[in-house]
């Protein structure tokens, strides 16, 4: 009886689903919202042509969006464009967004197909916070305690998310917070980082090959948000006698979709 009424909460009781169905005004209302968010400024006559919708029916559904801030008309240009409002309510969204929670069974997905254990680190201004892990069930394991700072320069998400910046942006974090050799394999100056980055943006995935610890390797792609702008990533990480070279080309794709499927969720964009 609970789990029913609690079924029950997000519509009437006399529900019947049978019955359910879109409502015509408010589904053409939506048609024209999302054709006036594609266009940069349409006329009455290009909204009524893309939704199909009547002229006269067109320009009453936008002058009702209009009143409620969802739609603005220049009145000198005649052009319709998308409203403050409906800003407003995306933004509800990305404040409601949780990160964390979403990636979680991407993550678990991705230490299953990989059997390595799967990592999700935010971007801060000069290094990597690690907030999330599933760990694998291997016997020896990567572990990074959630809070776990690490340069950029020196793991898979910094270096994936450093790859999809702008070389000069990239220069100016690195003398920020300089390129510390942790092991003989930490890429300790500028111009070999930029080449790594450079093969690391064009497939789609960076690896750290020991740079922060001997005998480990890790994998990782970058996440971003709605501005295309790289706000941390995904990664797996292992002993190198797992996660070998030759395993790199299966892992990889791996991580990098898992990155792409992460930023879908959060409403990002490549």
């Amino acid at each position: 009886m609970e789990k029913n009424e609690k079924r029950q909460r997000g519509r009437p009781r006399a529900f019947n689903a049978s019955e359910a169905g879109p409502v015509q005004a408010l589904d053409r209302g939506l048609r024209i919202l999302a054709i006036v968010a594609e266009g940069g400024g349409l006329s009455l006559s290009e909204i009524a042509d893309r939704s199909g919708i009547a002229t006269a029916t067109a320009y009453r559904m936008l002058t009702t969006l209009e009143g409620h801030g969802m739609v603005e008309f220049d009145r000198t240009e005649q052009l319709w464009s998308i409203g403050v409002e409906t800003y407003r309510m995306g933004s509800a969204f990305l404040r409601g967004r949780k990160l964390v929670d979403r990636a979680r069974i991407v993550m678990q997905e991705l230490m299953e197909k990989t059997g390595e254990t799967a990592n999700l680190g935010l971007a801060e201004d000069d290094c990597v916070v690690f907030v999330s892990q599933v760990e694998t069930h291997q016997a020896i394991r990567a572990f990074f305690r959630p809070g776990t700072r690490t340069a950029f320069h020196a793991s898979g998400i910094g270096k994936a998310v450093l790859s999809h910046l702008d070389p000069e942006r990239v220069a100016t974090i690195i003398a920020r917070s300089g390129l510390e050799a942790y092991t003989e394999r930490t890429l300790a100056t500028l111009p070999e980082l930029l080449k790594n980055l450079d093969d690391a943006r064009v497939r789609g995935w960076a690896v750290d090959d020991e740079e922060r610890n001997i005998g480990m390797r890790c994998v990782a792609a970058a996440i971003f948000n709605e501005y295309g702008e790289p706000v941390g990533g995904v990664s797996v990480s292992g002993p190198t006698v797992r996660v070998t070279p030759e395993r790199l080309a299966q892992v990889g794709p791996a991580v990098r979709d898992a990155a792409a499927e992460i930023t879908a969720m959060i409403g990002g964009r490549r």
